[in-house]
């Protein structure tokens, strides 16, 4: 399906100046349609400023980024939800994923959520608030009241031009709080934001799916997905069970005697289970379920 797909993103790619074909071809071939998807629609191939509230027929999403601030304000009148995902580019996923796990998740996602929902899209938040890497080198974490800051800036800084409802393609789990005080701070200023919550989108996978004996964290859920959308960056070759059961721990530690979740590698759970299939499993569904969000968003009254 994959190579099809690929095959698909080329021959729709004629008319592309050199740079940016040659661009494509290095991402399809490196098994990443999700950026072959985005050079397209920065060379004008598949979005454009066509209203969010065009007939069904013609209703495209809208990257604003790609436009001016007139073709942005006008867009922006006859849209009824922003979306604009959050993915850690700096945080650690073991010895075997890159640290840029979480926004390559995000932007695969984003990518094909918008191909079906009318919706205008900022770029991705690659920052937020991930407290419990930071004994990994490399991983960032901003303060919990920062990022909630940071998201209701983003959603207010919208709403003055009209826009009302919004959606967060969340990826991470320590963000749910701050965005959950977000979502009520702008409900007391008329504004509706919904976010996504993979826990509970995990809660909708088939029985059994995953065989590890716990974890949540570059474990076999995630690496899996990772297979399936870019397994160019992943090294099985170092993926190992790291798994700390004890229970009331918060955080992970490097320090065998620290209070938190013990975990040498960075990981937590089994990534050794992993496979391509239970990743197309976990992303179709996680696909389905955002899609039907938004949708519920978009139709959903707010006051004026």
């Amino acid at each position: 399906m994959l190579k099809g797909m690929n095959r698909h993103l080329l021959r729709g790619a004629a008319g592309m100046d050199k740079a940016t074909m040659s661009g494509l071809r290095e991402r399809v071939h490196s098994g990443r349609p999700p950026s072959a998807f985005r050079l397209m629609n920065n060379a004008g191939l598949i979005f454009s400023s066509v209203p969010c509230r065009a007939s069904r027929q013609q209703a495209k999403a809208i990257f604003l980024e790609n436009l001016t601030w007139v073709d942005a304000e006008k867009a922006l009148k006859n849209c009824e939800v922003v979306l604009f995902a959050i993915g850690a580019r700096a945080k650690e996923h073991g010895p075997h994923l890159p640290l840029k796990t979480d926004y390559i998740l995000a932007e695969y996602l984003k990518d094909r959520v918008v191909r079906e929902v009318p919706v205008a899209v900022l770029p991705t938040l690659e920052y937020g608030y991930y407290p419990s890497f930071l004994e990994y080198p490399g991983s960032v974490s901003i303060g919990a009241e920062a990022f909630k800051n940071t998201v209701t800036d983003i959603c207010k800084s919208m709403s003055g031009h009209g826009v009302r409802k919004f959606y967060v393609l969340n990826t991470g789990v320590s963000t749910l709080p701050p965005l959950q005080a977000a979502s009520e701070e702008l409900a007391k200023t008329g504004l509706l934001m919904r976010y996504l919550n993979l826990l509970e989108t995990d809660k909708k996978l088939p029985p059994g799916l995953l065989k590890q004996e716990g974890g949540t964290h570059a474990d076999e859920g995630e690496t899996s997905m990772m297979l399936y959308i870019a397994p160019d960056l992943v090294d099985m070759s170092k993926a190992v069970k790291d798994y700390d059961a004890r229970p009331n721990r918060k955080g992970l530690t490097r320090d065998p005697k620290g209070s938190g979740t013990y975990s040498p590698t960075g990981i937590w759970g089994d990534p050794t289970l992993a496979s391509r299939e239970k990743g197309r499993v976990i992303v179709e569904t996680t696909v389905s379920e955002i899609i039907n969000q938004v949708k519920e968003l978009i139709a959903r009254k707010t006051e004026k």
